[in-house]
């Protein structure tokens, strides 16, 4: 009989790796540290180049995964020890309580309606509140709520307790405490993606001291019909309606100074995607795409960017702007730029200016690589044993990754380096069935 297989990250990786393993037969155990699967190409509204809904080909995945017999889904869990070695891993996952028992609460949402407390969404990116008791996002797996502890009033000062009063269920259960569990397992999948990089540091564009200059991420929630603004897009500051919008890319990405000098390899595609967007929302918007070189090296990238320049009339000058300053008479933003492909410097107001930030390691990948005796590169994602003939498999026998965890990729190559992770998963736990 073979043993199962540790999968760590609920992403879209994760997420088909899951799915590919249980459908052979073997057990899979699927570990995510948030209270919902489904990463980051959740919070995203559309899919370059078909423009597809995100959303739509990942819910289905994800109730697939919560459903299927052969997969345990651990959210609000880390990996935190490991022993033994390939075909015989001996694993000990962390559970941090969720204050609400899984197996009674229908998701109805009472509880986070009559609950006092409003906190930052950081599924909103930071856009909107949500209370200290929540669902993470209406299509979440599982679909139940959660208490943010270090927000809680019950937990900080002793009182409240709403929630548990409201919840027809009976669900809240504030004496949860942590849970260390122990499995054995044949192989295992690393599949914990990535973060975006935070721009703060780069004076010159003004983010985190303009409120209009926002990141991809905070972009996408706010065009998304799911987000703060229920797909309208009013600029953070006061609200009105943007009609130019100016794209800089290659923020915190191909440098020698701030950032990293790696190219983030998805920022040109994603920035065309949202700039067809906008254009799909309002066609007499003026959109502006500031870029060092064009990077559209997949199946139908080139036919759509050309679509966005040629059919919908997004502008792309090549340059990286060296300045953003804010008009203080009418908050508009002005872009101080030099277009390097005919030596002309130019200055463009605009209402909206998103930076293409780039995707940078999750500063967890240490203690995860400590635990796991994996090795990092030198930005800190997880070293393939080598990256032209073994780029799936790590120096370890029996682990693998896939996705975002060892570079910049997009969701195609990200889902078929899953798929490829779960075949030599699968093939280790057959060799060493018992």
């Amino acid at each position: 009989m073979e043993k199962p297989v540790l999968v760590i990250g609920g992403g879209v990786a994760g997420i088909q790796a899951s799915l590919d393993l249980a459908d052979r037969g073997l057990k899979v155990h699927l570990v995510e540290k948030l209270p919902s699967i489904g990463g980051v190409m959740a919070q995203l509204d559309k899919t370059f180049p078909t423009m597809d809904c995100s959303i739509c080909i990942l819910a289905p995945k994800m109730i697939e995964c919560f459903r299927h017999p052969n997969i345990t889904i651990h959210t609000l869990s880390t990996v935190k020890d490991l022993d033994g070695e390939e075909g015989n891993f001996s694993v000990t996952i962390h559970k941090k309580p969720r204050y609400v028992d899984e197996t009674k609460c229908t998701g109805c949402g009472i509880c986070s309606e009559k609950c006092p407390t409003r906190i930052k969404d950081d599924w909103q990116e930071g856009l909107t509140d949500k209370k200290a008791i929540s669902i993470m996002f209406p299509q979440a797996v599982p679909l139940v709520a959660y208490i943010d502890k270090d927000n809680c009033l019950y937990f900080q000062k002793g009182i409240c307790q709403v929630c548990s009063k409201v919840c027809p269920a009976g669900a809240i259960d504030y004496t949860q405490s942590d849970i260390y569990e122990k499995i054995n397992v044949s192989s295992i999948i690393v599949a914990t993606g990535f973060q975006e990089y935070d721009p703060v540091e780069l004076a010159e564009y003004g983010y985190g001291r303009y409120d209009d200059v926002i990141t991809a991420m905070e972009f996408e929630r706010l065009v998304c019909a799911s987000g703060p603004t229920h797909g309208h897009l009013n600029r953070p500051s006061d609200e009105k309606i943007a009609k130019r919008i100016a794209f800089v890319q290659c923020v915190g990405s191909r440098s020698q100074q701030k950032g990293y000098p790696y190219c983030s390899s998805v920022c040109c595609m994603y920035a065309t995607k949202e700039s067809v967007l906008i254009k799909e929302h309002d066609p007499e918007s003026d959109v502006t795409i500031f870029y060092l070189d064009l990077k559209v090296f997949g199946q139908g990238f080139q036919e759509f960017v050309d679509r966005a320049e040629n059919q919908y009339g997004v502008k792309y000058i090549r340059g990286r702007p060296g300045e953003i300053r804010k008009d203080p008479i009418t908050n508009n933003l002005n872009v101080w730029y030099e277009n390097t492909a005919n030596g002309e410097v130019g200055e463009k107001e605009v209402d909206l200016v998103v930076l293409a930030s780039n995707m940078e390691a999750r500063p967890e990948n240490k203690e995860l690589a400590d635990v796991l005796g994996l090795e990092l590169d030198e930005w800190g994602f997880f070293q393939p044993k080598d990256n032209i003939t073994h780029p799936i498999e790590t120096k370890k026998p029996g682990i693998f990754m896939c996705g975002c965890c060892h570079g910049p990729r997009d969701i195609p190559e990200s889902v078929a380096e899953a798929s490829g992770s779960a075949a030599c998963a699968a093939e280790v736990a057959r060799r060493y069935a018992q």
